[in-house]
C-alpha cells in the first residue's frame, strides 16, 4: 500500500498531536480506541476506492480521520464513529475523484452525517472532564472519564463555565474541542508553516466576534423552551463549542475552501463566521459550526469563479481602454 506524502498535511498532524494527548488527559484512553477505529475504517475505505479507480492514498486521509475523531463526544459508540468516517471518505471525498477534487471537507461531512442520523449520541453523550477528580493522573489513569456519571451538557448549552476553564479545557465537550490554548497554539503553528491560510482564519474570527458583539451589546434575547435567553458575550461564545477548532483546522482545508484569490479567502472566512453566529442564535442547533462549514464549502467554488470572472472583465476593459 503506497501512501502519497504531503508535507502540509503532516504539519497539520503535528499540530493536532497535543490535542490528541489532551483528549486522553481530559477524557481517558477511550480516545485512542476511537482514533484507531476511525483511522482503520477510513484507511480501508480510501484504499478500496483508490484501488478501484487507480488513485493514490494521500496523507490527507489521516488528517481527516484525526479531525473527525477529535470532533466526537467521548461516549460515542465506536460503530457510529466507523460509519461516520466511512461515509465521509467515500461520499465526501473519493466519490468526487479523491484528494483535490472534493467539494466538502470529508471530516465535517462525516460528522454531519452521524449528527443527522444519530442525534442522541451526538448531542447528549458528553461526560464530565476527568480533571474534576484531580489534576493527575486525570484521564491518563482511566478508560473514560467518570467524573460525572450522568451525561453532561456542554458550556455552549449551559453557559456556566468560566473563561479560565474554557481556556484550559476543563469542561465537558468533544474530545479535542475544549482546550482553547492548545487549539490556538496548534492553529498558529500551521499558519506559521503556511499549512493554513491566515486570511481565512482572521476573517472567520473577526466576523464571528463582530456579529456576536452586536447581538450581545443590543441585549438580544431568544425564546427557548425555558423562556427568554440572552446571547453570550463574544469571548465566551468564541471559546465555547467547536468554533475555534473549526476556524483553524477545518475551514482552512486547502481543497474545500476558497483558495484562488485573496478576496475570496476574506469573503469565505467571513461567511463562515457570520453563518456560525446566525445558526447558533436563531436555529435549534446550539453549535452551528457543522452546517456553517458545509454551506461555506458549497459556495467556495462559485465565489472563486465570480471573483476571477470579475477580474477578467476588469482586465479586458482596461486593455480595450488602452487600445482606444
Amino acid at each position: 500500500m503506497k501512501i502519497q506524502k504531503q508535507q502540509a498535511m503532516r504539519t497539520v498532524l503535528y499540530a493536532l498531536a497535543p490535542l490528541c494527548l489532551a483528549a486522553i488527559y481530559f477524557f481517558g484512553w477511550r480516545f485512542i480506541a476511537t482514533l484507531v477505529v476511525v483511522g482503520a475504517t477510513g484507511l480501508l475505505c480510501e484504499w478500496l476506492m483508490a484501488r478501484r479507480y487507480g488513485f493514490k492514498i494521500t496523507e490527507s486521509l489521516f488528517v481527516s480521520c484525526t479531525l473527525f475523531a477529535l470532533s466526537l463526544p467521548p461516549t460515542i459508540p465506536l460503530w457510529i464513529a466507523a460509519v461516520g468516517i466511512a461515509f465521509g471518505i467515500i461520499f465526501g471525498k473519493m466519490i468526487f475523484g479523491g484528494f483535490g477534487r472534493n467539494i466538502f471537507n470529508p471530516a465535517i461531512t462525516a460528522r454531519a452525517f452521524i449528527y443527522i442520523s444519530f442525534g442522541v449520541p451526538m448531542t447528549a453523550a458528553f461526560v464530565g472532564n476527568a480533571t474534576q477528580g484531580g489534576w493527575f493522573p486525570a484521564g491518563f489513569g482511566s478508560w473514560m472519564s467518570q467524573a460525572d456519571s450522568v451525561s453532561a451538557a456542554t458550556p455552549l448549552v449551559t453557559g456556566d463555565a468560566s473563561l479560565f476553564e474554557l481556556f484550559l479545557g476543563l469542561t465537558s465537550g468533544s474530545f479535542g474541542e475544549t482546550s482553547a490554548i492548545l487549539i490556538l497554539l496548534g492553529g498558529l503553528y500551521i499558519m506559521f508553516k503556511k499549512a493554513a491560510n491566515w486570511k481565512i482564519v482572521v476573517a472567520s474570527l473577526t466576523s464571528f466576534l463582530l456579529l456576536q458583539s452586536i447581538f450581545w451589546a443590543t441585549g438580544l434575547q431568544i425564546a427557548t423552551e425555558s423562556g427568554l435567553k440572552g446571547v453570550s458575550d463574544p469571548l465566551t461564545a468564541l471559546l465555547s463549542g467547536s468554533f475555534l477548532f473549526a476556524a483553524f483546522f477545518m475551514i482552512t482545508d486547502p481543497v474545500s475552501s476558497s483558495q484562488t484569490t485573496n478576496a475570496g479567502r476574506w469573503i469565505y472566512g467571513a461567511f463562515f463566521g457570520i453563518l456560525t453566529v446566525l445558526i447558533r442564535t436563531f436555529s435549534t442547533w446550539d453549535e452551528g459550526v457543522t452546517f456553517a462549514i458545509l454551506l461555506a464549502n458549497m459556495f467556495a467554488p462559485l465565489l472563486d469563479t465570480l471573483i476571477k470572472g470579475a477580474k477578467a472583465k476588469k482586465k479586458l476593459k482596461k486593455a480595450e481602454g488602452g487600445k482606444a
